[in-house]
């Protein structure tokens, strides 16, 4: 089921993205195709996927608001990505089994890629045409920012860089991780809710109890594949989490323990699930592949 879900969102957000990007004018090529190279090279496309899935729970949901929320939350992974594989982060070379996007162009071009794709979602947000109120399109602009910076992804990156060779507790990790990589699937499907004007406050909470719970076992699926999987399977470097010190699932619970956390995190987003009174099959799916992808 997951294979058919991929095809269809994943050619519809990649059009919405070739939209995206063709919209940009000649002013700086160089950085236009970098940002290109960062945002088209492939990858699982996993967030705006949750946006259209959530978003199809319901008949109403605007669809064109769903498409600038997608491209919007890919758009801030993207630059995420091209970020974090620099010299001052991860200073890795291999990203989706290509070169990075400071390799294949140069770090200034990489940085200024990874910003322009960043303010470009929030312009995606705010000029999204379709039926959604004005007031409705705030507060998905504000649902993407907090995901985004200091409270979500950017302050999980700062932990997971401060505790870098020091040992954490488990605690800590958590914390870690619900924000670097949570706080991102979390906004996905709370996008995608937000598109569909009948979805009321419970059904909300329950779809963003499913995300938290997916959110952190994505991080603790991918702490796995770190070491059992390939470069060649990953498209980026195997172990680097391991060379580089990193706080990992893995690490702290041993690889048996980091598989049962990811299990029991699978089970609680189904139970999350199972009250909503709407069809939530492409839901549980996207659960059951988080947990059993093998890249």
């Amino acid at each position: 089921m997951i294979a058919h879900w991929q095809q269809q969102y994943g050619e519809r957000i990649n059009a919405a993205l070739r939209r995206a990007l063709d919209r940009l004018d000649d002013l700086a090529p160089t950085l236009r195709d970098a940002m290109e190279y960062g945002l088209l090279q492939g990858g699982k496309r996993v967030r705006p996927m949750l946006v259209y899935a959530t978003a199809g729970l319901t008949k109403d949901a605007d669809d064109q608001a769903a498409d600038a929320a997608a491209a919007a939350i890919e758009c801030i992974h993207a630059y995420s990505l091209i970020h974090d594989d620099l010299p001052a982060m991860d200073n890795d070379d291999l990203r989706r089994g290509k070169p990075t996007v400071h390799k294949a162009f140069d770090e200034a071009t990489a940085i200024l890629a990874g910003d322009a794709l960043q303010t470009l979602a929030f312009e995606l947000l705010s000029d999204a045409t379709g039926s959604l109120p004005a007031e409705r399109r705030l507060r998905m602009v504000q649902e993407l920012a907090a995901a985004s910076g200091y409270g979500g992804m950017c302050g999980g990156q700062a932990l997971d860089i401060y505790h870098e060779g020091r040992p954490v507790e488990r605690a800590t990790l958590e914390a870690i991780h619900r924000h670097k990589t949570g706080a991102l699937i979390r906004a996905a499907v709370r996008l995608g809710a937000l598109c569909s004007p009948t979805l009321s406050p419970d059904e909300l909470d329950a779809l963003s109890r499913y995300a938290e719970a997916i959110g952190l076992a994505f991080q603790v699926q991918d702490d796995i594949l770190d070491i059992t999987a390939s470069t060649e399977t990953l498209g980026k470097t195997q172990g680097k989490d391991l060379a580089q010190q990193k706080s990992t699932y893995p690490a702290l619970l041993g690889l048996d323990g980091a598989r049962e956390l990811a299990n029991r995190l699978h089970r609680d987003a189904l139970a999350a699930l199972a009250g909503l009174p709407c069809n939530t099959d492409t839901l549980e799916a996207f659960a059951h592949y988080i947990v059993q992808r093998e890249y």
